[in-house]
């Protein structure tokens, strides 16, 4: 019975405050409910219940809710997929209802501008074990250029133009004997800012390798990208797309994710720039990670194919970004 009066009077008292002072304190208030003044409340989950409970029960209100219900996304757990193996997860999306009504109140003449927070999943890409990785979540709009670099040297620059005029970032997964050689170019690239990780040190066929020689070709890249370029990297591309279960493990245990790629230009083949743009217009979507090199039909191309990608509602990010649960959010609904 003392317990029930109790939390009776702390739902009353955070109502009073939320309505008369317009949420200022609020939180205060909370933090000294957290050290034991009033009642105990331990679970985040219990604090945001709390304060969506002493929300007022107004007009304002009412819609706010109605809306949230309308806007909220649950999230997406990681799983392993029998084709696409490794795909990650997709943080879920609701409105934050205090803080969406406390700007309302402050801008009553303006149109309501929301305020979200993200939902983690239960199961992440990390929970998964080693697996390779060949695409992102199928519900998270964002593509990704993964760029192999071990030749080419003279259509790098082109590529890094275009990617500048269109705004676009993307992953350059370097080879570490070209790397060692190119050093001032890998900084260019670098400086345009788009991420750079790890493509074996030599080009070899990793499934052919001793476990050894394997664990050198990705270790020996590795220093280079953190001695060199001063990179903490993510992510291993094994040359040619070829591996085995030792390359997965192995780049695991040097704290690499194994990726490959969903679409691939063929561009080392120099196919027609129309064609390059034709193939990823007819197949790119959510999550697709593609492939290609510093080639001229690549270079040629690209300039399309970011067109084709964006028209298709499309955002084009990094490796990382593509891959990582963060949800794009959506624009104010007024």
């Amino acid at each position: 019975m003392r317990r029930a009066k109790t939390a009776a009077w702390v739902v009353a008292s955070l109502a009073i405050t939320l309505i008369i002072g317009q949420f200022s304190g609020v939180r205060d208030y909370i933090g000294q409910l957290r050290d034991g003044q009033g009642t105990e409340v331990n679970e985040p989950e219990a604090v945001t219940t709390m304060v969506v409970a002493a929300l007022p029960d107004n007009a304002l209100m009412q819609r706010l809710r109605t809306e949230a219900a309308r806007q909220r996304r649950e999230p997406v757990d990681a799983k392993i997929d029998r084709v696409w193996k490794a795909i990650p997860g997709y943080n879920g999306l609701e409105v934050d209802l205090e803080a969406t009504y406390r700007k309302a109140i402050k801008a009553p003449d303006r149109p309501i501008q929301y305020v979200y927070r993200q939902l983690a999943p239960k199961v992440h890409l990390n929970q998964l074990g080693n697996v390779p990785i060949y695409r992102g979540n199928p519900e998270k709009p964002m593509v990704s250029f993964m760029i192999n670099v071990a030749w080419g040297n003279e259509y790098i620059v082109p590529i890094l133009n275009t990617l500048d005029q269109e705004k676009v970032k993307a992953t350059f997964f370097l080879d570490g004997s070209w790397l060692k050689k190119n050093t001032e170019l890998a900084k260019e690239i670098q400086k345009r800012g788009h991420e750079l990780s790890n493509h074996a040190y030599s080009h070899p066929d990793m499934s052919r390798l001793s476990r050894e020689r394997a664990t050198q070709e990705i270790q020996k890249t590795e220093v280079l990208l953190q001695e060199i370029l001063g990179v903490k990297n993510s992510w291993f591309a094994p040359p040619s797309g070829d591996f085995n279960q030792q390359t997965v493990d192995l780049a695991a245990e040097l704290g690499l994710k194994t990726v490959l790629w969903t679409l691939d230009t063929v561009d080392w083949r120099h196919p027609s720039p129309e064609s390059v743009v034709n193939k990823i217009s007819s197949q790119v979507e959510s999550g697709s990670l593609i492939l290609m090199h510093p080639t001229d039909s690549s270079a040629a191309a690209l300039k399309g194919m970011i067109h084709a990608i964006r028209s298709k509602g499309l955002v084009l990010g990094t490796v990382s970004q593509t891959l990582s649960p963060d949800r794009q959010l959506p624009a104010p609904v007024e």
